[in-house]
């Protein structure tokens, strides 16, 4: 084994969670090295949806205005029936009040991950290792370290810190070393993300930039990035899933919905599965988890990233205090305390809600769902509550009173 380096802090994966950990911590003058497998930044679809209070956080930092520059602000989000074009609007200019940025903002997250590491890249104090595999993660000796395996094999490094944190997704290394269950379920639908330059806008004048609709042979999504469009589709249940993923196959499910006449180009397409998982703890000692490594949900409504870089903001104040002298249990602690509740009741739990209202399958009761949404629209107060709530305003400031509690 090569020599043993030596920092404050390490942060397995550099995606856009470790990374908004890294620059925050490196910012604030800790040393920081981040370890990620990946040997550049990953261009594939993944989450597209910036939530007002993300921008908020980001803002502070001077990110924001990066990522607006190359998203497209959505102010009003749908919900919609395919076959009738009955919908309701949510207008997120009621939260002027609650927040700086009053929209959701379509960008992907690639964009954030580049911007981020580009200004890692100045803080003197940060590293970041790509193409290296965190191997072995432990703790002994009041310290915390990670074995990592070089790209194209060799020898292990130890490197040693006061803090390891996990942002290393679904399957991390670092929960394992916390001993942490990752209970939950996988939900049945495989979703089928695709993106294409058609511009659904032509076709339908009213729809907004965000768009969840039901229709009787599967709900679908569509929502508006700068230059396409993104589409989530449901595989039929009747069909193979690599039939359901042919392109030929997935532009006849497009005719199918919006008639043969379109033509419709695809840029790319990607199957994943959905999970329900959650961490039973995270954290044991020095090691940290998370982000993905923490949690994991359905992206209806678009807070899976979002709550992992809420994650790290949190996770950020709470390692800086420790480094700077406040290092009990009880310090440590509130990171979980105050993010783990809020995870599984307003980002997991909420994100539930939203699979199992897309899921109804009769005219009677999707109807009976709009008219109980219309009624939200129709009342101010509630309006703003709900819209706090799908926004993450309200889990944001649920966390910080949490963290304050004792």
């Amino acid at each position: 084994m090569s020599e043993t380096l030596n920092t404050q802090v390490i942060v397995v994966g550099a995606g856009p969670v470790g990374l908004t950990l890294a620059y925050g911590l490196a910012r604030a003058g800790v040393a920081v090295i981040v370890i990620e497998t990946e040997p550049a930044i990953s261009r594939q679809l993944r989450a597209s949806t910036f939530h007002p209070p993300t921008l908020d956080l980001l803002d502070a930092w001077g990110i924001t205005p990066q990522l607006i520059a190359s998203g497209r602000i959505t102010p009003t989000w749908q919900i919609r029936l395919h076959e009738t074009g009955e919908h309701v609007t949510f207008d997120l200019s009621v939260l002027a009040g609650d927040t700086a940025h009053p929209y959701r903002l379509q960008c992907e997250q690639s964009v954030l991950s580049q911007a981020l590491a580009e200004r890692l890249h100045t803080q003197p104090q940060a590293r970041v290792l790509r193409g290296a595999t965190a191997a072995e993660v432990g703790q002994s000796g009041g310290r915390a370290w990670v074995e990592v395996e070089p790209a194209g094999g060799g020898p292990r490094q130890r490197i040693e810190a006061d803090y390891v944190v996990g942002c290393d997704g679904a399957h991390s290394v670092v929960r394992k070393a916390i001993g942490a269950s990752f209970e939950g379920t996988t939900y049945p639908d495989t979703t089928l993300l695709v993106t294409t330059r058609f511009d659904f806008s032509a076709m339908w004048p009213d729809l907004a930039g965000v768009n969840y609709i039901w229709q009787d042979e599967g709900t679908y999504s569509l929502l508006h990035l700068p230059d396409l469009w993104r589409v989530s589709l449901h595989p039929l249940a009747d069909r193979p899933l690599q039939e359901e993923a042919e392109p030929a196959r997935i532009v006849q499910r497009l005719h199918a919905l919006f008639g043969a006449q379109h033509r419709f180009e695809l840029e790319e397409v990607r199957p994943y599965r959905v999970h329900k998982r959650l961490a039973s703890r995270w954290r044991l000692g020095r090691l940290f988890i998370a982000g993905d490594a923490a949690h994991l949900n359905n992206p209806k409504g678009g807070m899976g990233m979002n709550g992992g870089i809420h994650d790290a903001v949190a996770l950020c104040e709470v390692l800086e205090r420790a480094l700077d002298g406040h290092s009990s249990d009880a310090a440590l602690d509130v990171y979980e305390r105050q993010r783990l509740p809020v995870v599984r009741d307003d980002i997991i739990g909420q994100a539930d809600r939203n699979h199992a209202r897309m899921q109804l399958r009769s005219l009677a009761e999707r109807r009976a769902q709009l008219a109980q949404l219309q009624s939200l629209i129709d009342n101010s107060d509630r309006l703003r509550e709900h819209l706090r709530q799908t926004s993450m305003l309200s889990g944001l400031a649920r966390a910080r009173e949490l963290a304050q509690s004792t």
